[in-house]
């Protein structure tokens, strides 16, 4: 069984930390940290840019030489206000000191010295409504390829309703042959609501080589290598995750599962 499901390890400081290493790829990486009021986190990127992403709560924090000051406002990650975040290019440490009881997430991803520190949101982002039907979903972009904010890293965020699906129909990025398809590792962080329940999310190549089903429960991180990811959230639980995706060319290209191929085109 592949080990894509990965579970946090504690409940206060740094909960997951998924590295290209330990992930067995090249260009995600990913780490959470719970903070209580007055905790403290420092990171030096190194060779990887990163975008610090306010889950909840609130945090005074510096990066690359500033002062960014308190960010954060959204106390409950299911409020679905848009998130404080903070890019930070390859080479720059940061510093976050917890001003009440937050979640912060550290999207991590190749860095090549091509942007400038700067905050992203909650300026800027919607809540946009994607897809029909059970398969209706709600997104954050935090930065998609449309924003010249990175080098490599793609990151938004999806909220799903309960009994609905979302990364559906089922589709895979897992070819370098832009435009008809590009390369991108991705993560998933969920979160369930309420946050004793649980999602289903299944990940699974067109030959089925690669085939895992897996119930995700509140905080867990899944890792799609490759292949198609759709996810499920059933009746009674509302589902969001955040992602991150990068690759060898920051554009989001993808093919669809060939028995879902239809619902696609028939509801463009």
């Amino acid at each position: 069984m592949a080990d894509l499901l990965r579970k946090p390890f504690g409940k206060r400081g740094k909960v997951h930390d998924i590295t290209p290493s330990s992930a067995g790829w090249r260009y995600v990486g990913f780490g959470l940290y719970h903070l209580k009021a007055g905790d403290i986190a420092t990171e030096v990127a190194g060779e990887t840019e990163v975008i610090l992403v306010m889950v909840e709560g609130k945090a005074r924090l510096t990066g690359a030489g500033q002062d960014w000051g308190e960010l954060g406002d959204r106390m409950d990650v299911f409020e679905k206000t848009a998130p404080h975040c903070l890019y930070l290019p390859n080479g720059c440490d940061w510093r976050a000191e917890a001003v009440t009881d937050c979640v912060i997430a550290v999207c991590a991803a190749p860095g090549k010295g091509g942007h400038g520190p700067r905050r992203i949101g909650p300026e800027g982002i919607t809540l946009t409504e994607r897809g029909k039907g059970n398969n209706t979903r709600y997104i954050n972009n935090i930065a998609m390829e449309d924003a010249d904010l990175c080098d490599s890293l793609l990151v938004t965020e999806v909220f799903t309703p309960a009994g609905h699906w979302s990364s559906y129909p089922s589709h895979r990025h897992d070819e370098d042959d832009f435009p008809r398809i590009t390369y991108l590792e991705e993560t998933y962080y969920h979160r369930l609501s309420p946050a004793d329940g649980f999602g289903i999310q299944r990940v699974y190549t067109d030959d089925r080589q690669l085939d895992e089903t897996m119930a995700v429960s509140d905080g867990d991180v899944v890792l799609v290598p490759r292949g198609h990811h759709p996810c499920g959230a059933p009746y009674g639980f509302e589902m969001y995750y955040l992602n991150v995706m990068a690759g060898p060319l920051r554009k989001w290209r993808f093919v669809p599962a060939p028995e879902v191929e239809w619902i696609m085109e028939r509801d463009a």
